[in-house]
């Protein structure tokens, strides 16, 4: 296999030297070749010092690597991969876990594999590719997940026709690429019981990145009201329930999350204390002054890309404005934003403006991230998307 070399201008190479993945375009000075999309290129200094190879698309962000060594992507490099991976979750103590059987395996520029993500629910891995490179890598990337996981490893579930560029020339179709299952099994997160559908759910079928923010929840709902807006399947909820809460309200403006919602707390130790609602949030708070104890706000990322991030941040302060005016006084609010394009001064600031707006006395009592199985890179400090609050309202 040719692969095309991409020479950077003068000065051009610090940042993949400092171990950036990202190569963007207007750093590129001249190709040997014209490389189409999803093509696998070297790129080399304006020395030709060789510096990376990676998969390369149109657009902002050229080339982004996978390797910063010459490497050939067979199918021995992708199992290297996976198997790195597997062994981290396995120091996270998230491999042949009773109590959580339900974590990423692969999570793009955190595991050096940008543009894919791996989701492991029970002996299903759910593969997106958000690059046409790993998308037509993914024959291989499914090979090397059986190797890895030999027989515990029951089928391999495609789901890239969502995540893919909308005008990836590549005819996506969902798909099993190993095996079969069936549309949707339970699984067990930290002892609690979920309903997932990777075939009809959104993203890979869970939001599994709120594991370490939903045990956290449980610590402050016992005999309290809670209300869990933007609640997707539930996640917050069934935990809420689980730990004592009085009552717990489930609110998205999707019936389809409310039914998945409303089958997750059948699932709990006390669904007669919960009840769901079809409805967008801001319409829901109407008149509910005073009623929860804690309140989460966990909404789709408002901005995914920078021309819109000033309408999202607006979006963020009117809704936690409206959160506070709402919540008792001493109680609790859970704030996130999983808007890349939103950092974490960016969004505290939004929220400090929220609560000046709203006229009440705010304590920060938490920071919150997303938890280990997506890690970030310390020279990607990009991959850092989910931000947190925890928030006591006087």
């Amino acid at each position: 296999m040719s692969i095309i070399k991409l020479y950077l201008a003068k000065g051009k190479e610090h940042s993949l030297k400092r171990f950036h993945p990202w190569v963007f375009s207007g750093a590129i000075k001249k190709a040997d070749g014209e490389p189409q999309e999803g093509d696998v290129v070297e790129v080399y200094s304006s020395r030709h010092e060789f510096l990376g190879m990676g998969h390369y698309a149109p657009g902002s962000i050229a080339v982004r690597i996978f390797s910063f060594e010459q490497v050939e992507p067979v199918l021995a490099f992708w199992t290297g991969k996976v198997q790195q991976a597997y062994d981290f979750r396995n120091r996270l103590g998230m491999i042949d876990n009773p109590d959580t059987d339900v974590y990423r395996l692969l999570y793009a520029e955190g595991d050096h594999v940008p543009g894919l993500i791996v989701d492991v629910y029970k002996d299903t891995a759910v593969l997106q590719a958000h690059s046409v490179g790993m998308y037509l890598a993914r024959p291989l990337i499914a090979q090397a997940l059986q190797a890895v996981y030999g027989n515990k490893l029951k089928a391999i579930y495609d789901k890239s026709a969502e995540s893919l560029p909308p005008k990836a020339p590549v005819d996506a179709q969902n798909g099993y690429l190993f095996g079969e299952s069936s549309a949707g099994t339970v699984v067990t997160e930290n002892e609690h019981q979920f309903f997932v559908d990777w075939e009809s759910g959104q993203k890979t079928g869970f939001f599994i990145d709120q594991r370490e923010n939903r045990s956290l929840l449980a610590n402050y709902v016992k005999n309290k009201a809670v209300l869990n807006t933007f609640c997707y399947t539930g996640g917050f909820s069934v935990y809420a329930l689980n730990a004592g809460a009085s009552l717990v309200h489930s609110v998205d403006s999707s019936k389809r999350a409310i039914e998945l919602t409303e089958r997750n707390a059948e699932l709990s130790q006390a669904p007669e204390r919960h009840e769901a609602f079809a409805i967008d949030t801001f319409e829901f708070l109407k008149g509910k002054e005073d009623q929860y104890d804690v309140i989460i706000l966990d909404p789709p990322a408002f901005a995914k890309s920078q021309n819109v991030r000033h309408n999202a941040l607006m979006g963020y302060k009117r809704l936690n404005a409206e959160a506070m005016r709402k919540i008792k006084p001493g109680g609790i609010l859970f704030t996130f934003s999983c808007s890349q394009v939103v950092d974490k001064n960016l969004f505290n600031n939004t929220v400090m403006a929220a609560a000046i707006e709203a006229g009440r006395s705010i304590k920060i009592m938490h920071h919150l991230s997303q938890p280990a199985d997506h890690p970030i890179s310390i020279f990607h400090p990009e991959g850092e998307y989910l931000k947190g609050l925890v928030l006591f309202v006087e």
